[in-house]
């Protein structure tokens, strides 16, 4: 319990393998006594094993998502091809750029080398491998079916990832533009109007109402920018650890979500889309349902959803059909319905709902080009309201003064 426990570091170590050449790599271990038992098991006599001096300043990337897709699809290419499973992870491991993905397959690697399974070696990094994943991987690796699983599962995170990135294209645009529009707004506030506003003083006549008023909010913003500053940042952070420590506010946000124009129409398919994937996925590695329908509840995105399936997952335990129990929810469209029926009947349900997860991934894709083609004139709109609107305001004094003379 105690080597569980323990934090895990980087050895570098030095040996002689069985035919007495001489040999150096890293491992990731609790302890050097660990990496030496570890380096016996391969056939290795350790001679030398230090832990590896930090650098002062990592420049390390992060692992993204797209970066474990793209290794599963590489491995599921090698293993297809007739390569061994160990010198596969070797081949791609010399392919990676991102030194921390190296290290991450070198290290799976390593367990695999020593005995221990691919599905085993991936549970034990839970950060980049989820439970979905581990578990088709081991049904792979016992039905001897693992390219085929990999290329399942890579398909599966292809998908999913590509699905994600349009969602957080239609989110992200939107939300970029209205920032800048307010930083920009904010400036011209704070260092222009002012300059504007002391030259208004020495013509000694009243100002127009709106130029008084974009005056007034530049003296506020003037004096009181850095508690705006302050409260906008308390509240995004405030939001974030909200979302993040509270299920019930989370849940809440997932609901308000779903009921937003034209965005809540993206997360709907977005979610059915993935619902469909992920069940089609399971169930077609021979997942039972029950447990398919468990995968498929953790992966909805959506705590409304989740619900939903955790419900069908219970009465799909007590005999009903699929297609009944996602019926009773009155939360999915019909179109699904009715590929799950024949489905059912056809003994064909993995087929009918990839088809339903390519329409829906689809409409997804059709949703966020169209929102994006909305949104563009509209955002122009409100640029041009407020960044023309303080530059009416304060050349309408000077209009004015031209036109009295």
């Amino acid at each position: 319990m105690m080597a569980t426990a323990s934090k895990t570091q980087v050895f570098i170590w030095q040996g002689v393998d069985k035919q007495g050449r001489k040999t150096r790599g890293e491992l990731t271990a609790a302890s050097s006594a660990l990496v030496k038992a570890h380096l016996r098991k391969q056939g290795i006599a350790a001679k030398n094993v230090k832990r590896k001096p930090k650098p002062l300043f990592s420049s390390k990337k992060p692992i993204k998502p797209a970066d474990v897709a793209i290794f599963v699809r590489q491995m599921a290419t090698m293993l297809k091809a007739g390569v061994p499973l160990v010198q596969s992870f070797d081949i791609v491991a010399e392919g990676v750029e991102n030194q921390t993905m190296q290290e991450l397959v070198v290290d799976i690697k390593n367990e695999v080398a020593s005995g221990g399974g691919f599905a085993a070696a991936c549970a034990k990094h839970p950060k980049y491998f989820d439970e979905l994943f581990c578990s088709l991987v081991a049904s792979g690796e016992q039905s001897g079916t693992l390219e085929i699983m990999l290329d399942r599962v890579a398909t599966y995170k292809e998908k999913t990832e590509a699905l994600k990135a349009k969602i957080k294209k239609a989110l992200t645009y939107p939300i970029a533009v209205i920032v800048v529009a307010v930083i920009v707004t904010t400036i011209l506030l704070i260092k222009v109007v002012p300059q504007f506003a002391s030259t208004f003083e020495s013509f000694g006549s009243d100002l127009p109402a709106f130029t008084k008023m974009v005056v007034a909010m530049s003296e506020w913003m003037q004096a009181y920018w850095y508690i705006v500053l302050g409260v906008s940042i308390a509240a995004f952070f405030s939001f974030s650890k909200a979302k993040e420590k509270s299920k019930a506010f989370a849940d809440w946000v997932d609901k308000i979500m779903l009921k937003i124009p034209v965005i809540g129409d993206i997360v709907y398919n977005s979610v059915i889309a993935r619902f469909s994937r992920t069940l089609a996925t399971t169930f077609g590695a021979g997942v039972p349902l029950v447990d398919a329908l468990n995968s498929v509840a953790g992966a909805a995105g959506n705590a409304v959803y989740s619900k939903a399936i955790i419900q069908i997952r219970d009465d799909v335990t007590t005999g009903q059909t699929l297609y009944s129990s996602i019926k009773f929810t009155n939360l999915f469209p019909s179109m699904l319905l009715q590929m799950v029926s024949i489905g059912e009947e056809s003994g064909s349900l993995d087929d009918m709902l990839d088809k339903v997860a390519t329409h829906y991934e689809e409409a997804v894709d059709n949703a966020v080009d169209t929102l994006t083609s909305l949104l563009e004139p509209f955002i122009m709109s409100i640029l041009g309201v407020l960044v023309g609107g303080l530059m009416i305001a304060m050349y309408l004094p000077i209009f004015m003064l031209g036109s009295a003379v």
